[in-house]
């Protein structure tokens, strides 16, 4: 059973940073999708960033040059690094993982993980 715990959450103004982590335990993929997703009040959840265990990233347009995933397998720690935040970054962020074929990026659409974690809130104010 997987199981994904997020951390780092919390209140920033704009323009600031905040990191975001997720520690990952009963993994047994060797090859594996990992990333962030995110649902703001009243918005569909959205992917945000996701990484391959050959180290590929994936990201949204809308956080592309902003934000940075990375993983530190010796902690097995998934990472969340955001910059120059905005308000419309304000949601409940969301840590997932999925075992990977490897032919294609990892996706950043929800039916393509089947393991949550449960959440971390980020609020952006401006």
């Amino acid at each position: 059973q997987v199981q994904l715990v997020e951390s780092g959450g919390g209140s920033v103004q704009a323009g600031g940073s905040l990191r975001l982590s997720c520690e990952v335990s009963g993994y047994t993929y060797s090859s594996y999708c990992m990333g962030w997703f995110r649902q703001a009040p009243g918005k569909e959840r959205e992917g945000v960033a996701a990484l391959d265990s050959d180290g590929d990233a994936n990201y949204a347009d809308s956080v592309k040059g902003r934000f940075t995933i990375s993983k530190d397998n010796a902690k097995n720690t998934l990472y969340l690094q955001m910059n120059s935040l905005k308000p419309d970054d304000t949601a409940m962020y969301y840590c997932v993982a999925e075992g990977w074929a490897g032919y294609r990026m990892c996706g950043l659409e929800v039916w393509e993980y089947n393991n949550w974690g449960q959440g971390t809130q980020v609020t952006v104010s401006s």
